[in-house]
Parts: structure tokens; sequence; C-alpha cells
């Protein structure tokens, strides 16, 4: 089977194309092949082909649709078989694809190929790369499908990744002096964007660069003409610099022209509210080799039946508690919790969640619980926007999700009841399985869980799984050196796996021979004193401790100081201060050895036991050598701080190239090697894998004393806080920078932070809040001295003055602000300034003046190096409004698509929502109902998302004639 969506959708079986169907069943299978990444759900697939207004039948046809495809694709199929191509999960459908079945993923596949080889400084490889991706394409994504269904965001999505993909690609074939390869596909996408002017740019060189000036000469002065007549504007920097390169005669590409980093745009939202909440499936794998723990299975399985639930008796509705013995680590309560879930996760179809509670974390950082009913409220669908403020209310919110739900709920690592009461469903229906070091009384007395103490190994289990890992031969060829690993193992599943890992990674050794060794061992980890044979875990710990390499067990000393969940190769290499890829080759020592688990690519972690042992010989040796003295211990420290901070310098120059944000400059005393980040979609990667780990860094600076970090590192991190709304881990990572700068008695660090904090709490609505914190850091700010501190924290107070209806003073404040821009020579920050003011003149009603400073705005936008970001973007959104105001509807259209297109690029969904309600106001204005109604809905599939009352309002507008009303940015 193959499998095309970059063109006309079509299928083919070995040579023999198949035909998909009537159109609605076509773009139903546009929908799945545009939406690899996830299943499809029908609430979309109805949205997708009927709107608003679907018929009754809308679903079933759907399953006709689901039914006949599948026809199509196997002749024969029984009827309500699934097959093998289009198949059931996670609440929706999916084709299973690869890149060697469908053209996307082979595009996607290509592109990523020419990005490393382009990286790797081969751009010839990397021009024949991206040659072949782009030849994929036929056309629009989805060609041929009819016109309304063509504008769903997924198919939008598919050709911007198609424009940003042939930018790239222009960019190295000019720096290769080789422009036939993307010729034909910039003169086809600049037909299709008349007012791109980046493309433009591109499609000039590469004219003038094949010998075409005088076609090149043509392009720009159409482009130009363009622009006057549509929006009013003169050529950007970047196209007039094209346009003298042609009149120069270059044949090469300038150097100084800007390589494309444009990020590909974002995928479509989720569904919102009104359609099947998501099936999360959050368990972790079974463990392979799992063996014995029958009896404890068989009791928790009898519970199962004893409550009844929803759809009556012998529904699940228990809460369980699995705890061991004194609080025992190591004794597989998570396996055993994890192997029980997969045996009963079909008994609740409405999904699983999983958390690990991180109860007793070496370093006291116990997840607080309404850290974890926020992540579970994302896994059920609810966005950040969404969420209420109060810890309180999330956990009623995430109550209310699982009423007369059926839903598994796997807590892991609890600390104690308390920990643990937010998390537990409000009804019957739902099964919450435990794990826990202590015995949770309170919840077996007054919420009525079933307790299980689970013990260590039995003989019998505990050889059965020497069985499952080594083979029936070898154990059964030695049984008396079984019996002493056994033994001396104490029945704890975490140090017998250990040492079958010993023996599988040297299979001629002897079970004998290990045994010995074994048996040679001595001492016990303090933290089990008194528990018998668990006592000898150190011995197993400090055997497989002693195999390793001098450099692998120095950084297996090393990572017990780091304080997050989990830490990748870059922060393990700050850590034992070694390269790259050294360090991979230790973390790789430390995994084979079972000391260290990769719990994802590049991601390693640490079992408590492990780190607590790993802690006490960093500090204290083990009798046979030294441990890592306090200053060693420092430094590893301080490296992995400026590792991070490093890194996100990098991050904010990215996510914020015209530096709208005021950031820090690190130490030059800084040491360490930043994560390589080499456009702003990478940055982003790597903060939403970092994201947690930076809450934990930044609490374990303070104890350690090194807070300059602290306060630095989050104000680093602002851009990408506020640009994708994780609000809540800001404030929260703001307050412990406040802390830390005021420890140190650092104006400049508490000024920063206390200006974080007061946008952060502004974006939550709380406002009185958020301008507290704000007058403190321009009090702070003026007594430094500091004029852009001060501009930037009176913009930010503008805005809180408009958010309280105080549009006067936020001008003022506003002006003040772009006042101390200009004294700094601080270019961005005074075309967002002005176009600030200008907006708030338009919601006053002053159109003329609004549009006016909207113009002033854009004019020092283009005298940036960074064009078309999300800043420049919101003045064109700006001077759409004003334009729309004094009737100018056709500069309003033009105006606010520019804008949307700026937007979607740069993944502002929150931004390009609001410009397409506008847009919408403006089509219904000129009487386009039909139109407008079309960008409503996009608008509303943004806004149920990231802003529920917005996407009321919006909703409200397509209930209604059409009629605008206003709308607030």
């Amino acid at each position: 089977m193959h499998f095309a969506v970059l063109g006309p959708v079509r299928a083919w079986r070995a040579d023999a194309e198949l035909r998909l169907g009537p159109p609605q069943q076509q773009a139903f299978a546009a929908l799945l092949l545009a939406s690899t990444d996830r299943p499809v759900t029908a609430a979309e697939v109805v949205d997708m082909l009927w709107g608003q207004d679907p018929p009754l039948s809308a679903v079933n046809v759907v399953r006709r649709y689901v039914g006949a495809l599948r026809r199509v694709l196997e002749p024969g199929l029984p009827r309500m078989a699934t097959g093998r191509w289009l198949l059931r999960e996670g609440g929706g459908y999916r084709l299973d694809v690869d890149s060697t079945t469908h053209d996307l993923l082979r595009f996607r596949e290509l592109r990523t190929q020419a990005r490393a080889a382009d990286r790797a400084d081969d751009p010839a490889d990397a021009l024949e790369l991206y040659a072949r991706a782009l030849a994929l394409w036929r056309g629009h994504a989805a060609a041929g499908i009819p016109a309304q269904v063509r504008s769903h965001p997924v198919f939008a999505g598919l050709d911007a990744e198609r424009l940003a993909t042939v930018k790239e690609a222009a960019d190295v074939a000019l720096r290769c002096g080789r422009a036939e390869p993307v010729l034909a596909q910039l003169q086809g996408l600049a037909d299709a964007h008349p007012l791109d002017e980046p493309l433009h740019g591109r499609l000039i060189r590469a004219l003038a660069l094949t010998g075409q000036q005088a076609q090149a000469l043509e392009t720009y002065q159409r482009i130009r003409v363009l622009l006057a007549e549509e929006l009013g504007v003169e050529p950007s920097s970047e196209l007039l610099a094209a346009h003298r390169e042609v009149l120069s005669v270059r044949s090469a590409p300038a150097a100084s022209m800007p390589l494309a980093a444009t990020a590909e745009t974002a995928s479509p939202a989720r569904d919102d509210l009104l359609v099947p909440l998501p099936r999360p499936a959050q368990l972790p794998a079974a463990y392979e080799h799992f063996a014995g723990r029958e009896a404890e299975i068989d009791h928790m399985l009898r519970h199962l039946p004893a409550a009844s639930g929803p759809d009556g008796p012998g529904a699940p509705g228990t809460t369980m508690v699995i705890n061991a013995i004194g609080g025992m680590a190591g004794v597989g309560k998570t396996t055993l919790a994890v192997q029980v879930a997969h045996r009963v996760a079909d008994r609740f179809p409405d999904g699983q969640l999983y958390v690990n509670l991180r109860g007793f974390d070496l370093h006291g950082a116990a997840m607080d619980p309404a850290e974890a009913v926020r992540g579970f409220l994302e896994a059920l669908g609810v966005s950040r926007k969404q969420m209420p403020d109060s810890p309180e209310a999330q956990a009623a919110l995430y109550r209310s999700l699982l009423a007369d739900r059926r839903v598994l709920v796997l807590l892991d690592n609890a600390r104690d009841a308390d920990q643990v009461r937010p998390l537990l469903p409000g009804a019957a229906g739902c099964l919450v399985l435990i794990t826990s070091r202590n015995q949770l009384t309170s919840l077996v007395v007054a919420g009525g869980a079933h307790p299980l103490t689970l013990d260590l190994l039995s003989p019998k289990d505990a050889r059965q799984s020497l069985v499952r890992r080594l083979g029936v031969d070898r154990v059964a060829a030695e049984p008396a050196a079984v019996d002493t690993i056994i033994s001396l193992c104490g029945g704890l599943p975490l140090a017998l796996s250990i040492i079958t890992a010993r023996a599988l990674m040297n299979p001629t050794f002897p079970l004998s021979g290990i045994a010995a060794e074994l048996m040679e061992a001595n001492g016990s980890l303090d933290a089990f004193d008194g528990l018998d044979a668990a006592t000898d875990v150190r011995t197993v710990f400090g055997w497989s401790y002693h195999t390793l390499t001098g450099e692998a067990a120095r950084l297996f000393r090393l990572l017990s100081l780091h304080p997050g969940p989990d830490i990748g190769t870059h922060a393990a290499g700050a850590l034992a201060d070694r390269r790259t890829a050294r360090v991979r080759a230790l973390l790789a020592e430390l995994t084979r050895a079972h000391l260290l688990t990769e719990e994802a690519p590049g991601r390693y972690r640490f079992h408590d036991l492990l780190r607590a042992y790993a802690n006490e010989l960093a500090r204290d040796g083990d009798g046979e050598g030294e441990g890592d003295s306090e200053e060693e211990r420092r430094a590893a420290m301080c490296r992995m701080l400026d590792h991070y901070l490093l890194t996100a310098h990098v991050s904010a120059s990215l996510l914020d190239p015209a530096g709208v944000f005021p950031s820090p400059t690190p130490s030059s005393e800084a040491t360490g090697t930043p994560v390589a980040l080499g456009d702003a979609e990478s940055a982003l990667s790597w903060f939403s894998t970092e994201r947690l780990v930076l809450l934990e860094v930044a609490r374990q600076s303070v104890d350690d004393g090194l807070g300059g970090h602290t306060w630095q590192l989050a104000r680093l991190l602002d851009p990408v806080h506020e640009r994708f709304g994780h609000w809540h881990d800001w404030a929260d990572l703001q307050r412990i920078a406040l802390a830390a700068a005021q420890q140190l008695g650092d104006p400049v660090g508490v000024a920063h932070a206390h200006g974080g904090l007061g946008r952060a709490c502004s974006l939550l609505r709380r406002y009185p809040e958020g301008e507290e914190h704000l007058r403190h850091a321009l009090s702070l700010f003026e007594a430094l001295g500091d004029d852009l501190g001060q501009a930037h924290t009176r913009r930010a107070l503008g805005w809180v003055m408009t958010r309280t209806e105080r549009h006067g003073e936020a001008i003022r404040q506003t002006r003040h602000a772009l006042d101390l821009y200009r004294i700094a020579g601080h270019l961005s920050g005074q075309a967002d300034a002005m176009n600030a003011i200008a907006w708030y003149e338009a919601v006053l009603g002053d159109h003329d003046k609004a549009m006016a400073d909207a113009l002033r705005s854009l004019s020092l936008y283009r005298r940036m190096k960074e064009q078309g970001g999300p800043y420049e973007a919101n003045a064109w959104d700006t001077l759409a409004y004003a334009h729309h105001h004094l009737g100018n509807f056709r500069r309003a259209k033009t105006c606010y698509l520019r804008a949307i297109a700026m937007l979607r690029r740069n993944g502002d969904r929150y931004n390009e929502a609001g410009s397409l309600t506008r847009l919408g106001d403006t089509y219904a204005a000129t009487g386009d109902e039909a139109a407008a109604r079309a960008v409503w809905v996009q608008a509303v599939d943004i806004l149920t998302e990231i802003d529920p009352p917005w996407a009321a309002e919006v909703r409200a507008k397509l209930q209604t004639d059409g009629t605008p009303a206003a709308v607030t940015e």
C-alpha cells in the first residue's frame, strides 16, 4: 500500500490506484493521512465535514465511512472487522502508516535528514535531500477535496510546512550557489503568497543566481507595487537588499542574508470540551520478565468487584493501597502495580492516568499534589487557560471530569495520605492503585482503602525470576550458586535485578563466581538497618559499583547531586566536566550495569535507593575510596547550573530574537557548553523536556547558596513561559527566584524577579497581585538607574491597566516606557510600546491616531533584522483594527491575513485567534457571512483550548446573524 496527501488524496495497492469513495469519504481519508501523530476522533471528523450544523446521523455516517474505507483498502474484509490499516485507538481512528507507505512521513523524514546534513556542514547533500522532499508535493495538501473542508487547520498546517521547507531549501541552495533545484518551488509558492516578503526575497536572489536578472527585477517591482497598494508600506530591508544585489549583478547570496529558521506550524488544537474527553493511556510499560506475586495479584483482583460503579454491581469502584514492609524501597511495589494495572486496564474504557509522586525523593522534593492534579487535567484535555487558579478548584474540576467515568489511576511513590487525597476520584467507577513506603492508615480507616503489605520475594519467586532472565539451563546447571545468590539478594527484586544484569552481560561467568564475590562483600545501607536480609543491598550496589571504570564511578557519584526527576546527557556532561560523546559512553556503562535507567532517549533516572547510595559515596566514600570533597561537589553543581543558564540564554535569544524581554548576560565566569539549539523549534523542545527539571534545579540552587543562578535562569525563561502559557510554573519559578535574590541581597535580581512574577500573576488574571509586584520592580529599577528595566516594567503595567479598564493610564504609562526605550536605544521595545499605545487608542475610539501610531510601530519593526515575528504581527493586527473602524475593509482584511500568517509561523495561537475573530468581524461588516463564519469557527477551535470565556463570545457570533460585537485583545 502507498498513500498520498501532498496534493490530491490518493492510495495505491501495488500499482493499482484505489477509488477512495465520495467527496466526504475522501475528506475523511485526507484528515487521517494529515494526522499521522494522533488518532482522529469522530467528533473531529463531524466538525470538519459539517461544521456547526451536523445532521443527527453524523456519527453513524462517519462510522459507515470507516467501514467503507477499510473495505477499499482491504477487499473482502468482513463487516465490523478492523483490518490491517485503519485502526481504532485512543478514542479515535488512525491509519497505520510509516515513511515507506505515506508521502507526508517520507517528506518529513527527508527534511529531517536535510537539516542534519546542513548542521553537519554538508550543504550539497542537504540540498539534494531537500529537493527530494519537495518533489513529493504535487499541489496544495489534500487538493481536490471540498473547499470548505480543505480550510481545516490541519491542511493549512501542512501547506505551511511546505512553505517553511521551501525557504529552508532556498537558503541552502543560495549558499551552495545552485538555485535551480528550488527555483520552480519558489516561483509556485510566490504566486500563492504574493505578499510574503521573505519568500520573494529568496526568489529574487534565486532568479539572479540563474542569470535571470530581468525577471528578478520584475519580481521586485511587482511586490513593491503590491505592498504599496494593498498595505501602504515600503519593501522590507530584506527585499531592498535582494534588489541591490540584482542591480550589482551579484551571482551569489549576500553573506548577511539570514538563514531561514521558521518553525513548522503547530499541530491542530485538541477537541474542545463539547466532544468526548481524550482517553489517556499513561501507564508505564509492564515488566517483560515479571515473575511470581500471584498471591498478591489474586488478593488485589478480588477487591475489584467489591463496589458498584455506575454500570451496576461488579463495576470497579475501589481504592487499593500497596505498601511495603517498613516503607522499604526496591521491593517491587511499582512493578506489581503496573502489572496489575495492565491486566485490568480493559475494564476501564475511559483510560489510565499515572504519576510518580516522588514521595521519598532524596532532596525532599516530593511532588505537590496540585502539580499532579494539573498534570492529570492536561492529560484529560483541559488546557492551561481552562484551569482554575486555586488548587482546590483544580482538584474539584478533576473530580468532576472523572464523575460517571471509568478511569484507572496509578499514584506511584506517595509520601502520605495528605499527598494522595486531592488525587482521589469523588465517585465510584474508578480504580486507584497507590504505592508508598508508608502505611496509609488514614486512607484505610476513613477512605475504605484495601491495604496490601508487599513482602520480599519468596525463594521460589526469586528463582522463577532468574529462570525468566537467564534461562532454564543456566540456572539448573548451578543450583547451589543460585541458592546463594537468592539468599544474599535477600528477596529484594531490585538487588536481584542488578545481579541478573551482571550475569547477562557476562554470559561466560559461572554463577558460582558471582555468588562467591557476593559472599566476600560486606556492609549495608544505613536506611535499612534492622530489616534483616534487605541490609545486603549496599553489598550488591557496592559490588556493581566497583566493576565500573573510574570515570563511570565518578559520574555515578556526581549524578546524585542533580535534583531533578531525570537528567539529560548534556547536563550529565556538565556535572562530570566531560564532552558529550564521552559522557554518553559513561552513561551507557551505568545503564548496562543497571545502576541507571534510560527512560527515554538521552534521559536518565535513578532509582531512589541507588540515588541514596551514590550520594553516600559522593559525600563519605565507601570505606575503600574517598568520596568527592565539598569543593569538588560544589564545582560540579556550579558547572551544572552554568550549563542550564547558558542553554536558557541561547533559548531566549531564539524565542525572542528582537529582545522584547530583558535577558541578563551570563557571567564571563560561567563554564560549560550549552545544548546546541538551532532554531525556535529546538528551543521549545528543550524547554518542554527540561521544564520540571528546571524548577527543581532552581530550588536546589537556593539550598546550595547559588541563588545568583536562580533569578537569572528564571528571567531567561520568561519568553517561553509567557509565549506558551505555562503561567503557573512561571509564577512558581519567579517566587523561588525572588526568595533567592532577597537572600543574596541582590537588588538587580530582586527587581527582575518582581517583574517576572508581576507579569505571570497578571496573565493568571491576578491583577492586584501582579500590579503590586510590578510596582515593586519599578521602584527598584528607578533606584538602580536602569532605564531599560523601567521601560519593560512600565510596558507591563500598561497592559495590566488596560485589562482593568484604565486605558488612559495605560497610555500614559506606556508613553513613559516608550521614552525610556528611546533613551536606551532599544528598537524592539520602541516598536512594541508604540503598537501598545496604538491599540489602547483604538480601544478608546481614536482610530486615526491609532493607525498613525501602528504605522510608526511597523516602520520600527521593519528596520530590525528580525522581521515577521509575533510582535510585528500584533502591529499588523492593530493596523487592521483601525482600518476596519475607519471603513477601509479591504485593507483591514489584507492586514489581518498578514498578521495571521506571521502568528501561525511563530506558533502564537492565542493572538492568532484574536486576529481571526476580528477578521470575521470585518467579513461580516462587508456582508460576507460565509467567510466570517469560517474564520470564527477557526478562532473557536483555538480559543476553546486556551481561553474558554473568549471562545464562548465568538461562538455566540455563530449563533446570531453575524453582526460583530466588540472584541478586545
